[in-house]
């Protein structure tokens, strides 16, 4: 109960201080590219609930009918906005919406597609037992996704190398989560962030 509550006051007073910097956001991704300012594909929630998150587009829209689910290191279908947005997971953003919404937390495992979630063991199924969220350990360790599976297969590489950490990782959480975590979780990716700033 206090984390929801945590969560429907923090995400909207941080929605009501960024609004601006949103609206701006908003003109940019429009100007640079055609397509919807927003990307919202399907993704798998808690108690397998299939959910839309909110997130700024940084790729050409129909992105993914030219490539596979997963974003390859320098991505030709990333657009110029998007990849400065990417960098510094500001396309996250808009998911304070649905941390408003109840489908979301601020800290929690990222949410997946289903085509991963329907591959859960029955450890793994223990993941969909929490909110998704923002960040969570999985998240801070591949801070640089993109890197970590190459250009090429990425989606191979993901599901073969990736996958299997950030499923060990999503069941620490889901089994292990407490307040004190979570905001030990908030201050290492705020940390994380101002380093890829900082390069």
């Amino acid at each position: 109960m206090f984390k929801q509550l945590f969560d429907f006051i923090f995400s909207f007073i941080a929605f009501i201080l960024f609004l601006p910097v949103f609206l701006i956001i908003v003109l940019i991704v429009k100007l640079d590219s055609k397509g919807p300012i927003f990307y919202r594909g399907v993704r798998v929630g808690k108690n397998g609930k299939r959910f839309r998150p909110y997130k700024f587009r940084t790729m050409v829209d129909g992105a993914e009918k030219l490539g596979g689910s997963t974003t390859a290191d320098d991505d030709s279908r990333i657009t110029r906005v998007g990849k400065f947005l990417r960098k510094y997971k500001i396309d996250e953003f808009p998911q304070l919406i649905n941390i408003l919404k109840g489908e979301m937390s601020f800290v929690g495992p990222r949410p997946e597609l289903e085509e991963h979630t329907r591959l859960y063991n029955e450890e793994e199924k223990v993941i969909l037992s929490v909110l998704p969220g923002l960040t969570d350990y999985a998240c801070i360790k591949f801070i640089s996704l993109h890197k970590a599976v190459g250009k090429n297969d990425a989606d191979e590489m993901y599901i073969k190398h990736i996958r299997p950490e950030k499923n060990r990782l999503r069941v620490m959480y889901a089994k292990n989560h407490s307040l004190i975590g979570d905001l030990k979780i908030i201050i290492r990716t705020i940390l994380v962030i101002f380093e890829k700033i900082k390069k």
